[in-house]
């Protein structure tokens, strides 16, 4: 019998060492399948200060830490299109269960599981049949380091200093992650001072543009 997948459903908003840590881990047993979320209105991508990077940039992200992994696979299916309210509540809505089958049949094999750190999260995975495995939330959070990132920025040393300093969030990525958020530093100066327009409802996370 071939490998059973992984199912990742995730921000990577930027990509940490704890996902590379879950990533590493699921890739010796499984065919993993990561999806970074995505918003969508009007053919573009929604990005706010909670997710500041576009699926692009996570993308390459995780293809920077895994370029020579054949078991590791990311995709775009995980994607909101508006209104957004259509989504809620989970579970209920018929909306969400379309986004459930839509991952799904994305993935090639038979047998499946799912990984999430949190309890919460684990039992809405069970309730959408996606076979969650029992894990441990991570030390290294997306929500610290892009914290990190903004107080730099806001701090005003424009990107020659970015690019020469070592910051306090350069030991909680993968140093070619690192390199990615320095080519797309105006992405972070640009969200820095901005007001984080995002809502978040039932412990989920959505743009406040296209909500309703």
């Amino acid at each position: 019998m071939g490998r059973p997948a992984a199912i990742y459903l995730a921000h990577l908003n930027p990509l940490t060492k704890s996902h590379v840590n879950i990533l590493s881990f699921l890739a010796k047993d499984y065919n993993v399948y990561v999806f970074p979320v995505r918003f969508f209105k009007g053919g573009k991508e929604i990005n706010t200060r909670s997710f500041p990077f576009s699926y692009k940039i996570r993308k390459a992200m995780v293809e920077s830490v895994f370029s020579n992994n054949n078991n590791i696979t990311t995709l775009p299916h995980y994607t909101f299109f508006p209104p957004f309210i259509k989504y809620l509540p989970p579970l209920i809505s018929p909306y969400s269960w379309m986004l459930r089958n839509q991952i799904v049949r994305s993935v090639r094999e038979e047998k499946f599981i799912a990984y999430t750190g949190d309890r919460t999260e684990r039992i809405v995975l069970k309730s959408y049949n996606l076979h969650p495995i029992r894990a441990k939330r991570q030390e290294i959070s997306s929500y610290a380091v892009k914290e990190m990132l903004y107080q730099q920025a806001i701090e005003g040393r424009g990107l020659e200093g970015v690019r020469a300093e070592k910051a306090s969030w350069h030991d909680k990525v993968p140093e070619k992650v690192i390199d990615l958020i320095k080519d797309n530093w105006r992405i972070v100066e640009e969200f820095a001072k901005s007001p984080d327009l995002t809502l978040r409802i039932m412990g989920m996370k959505f743009p406040k543009d296209g909500f309703i």
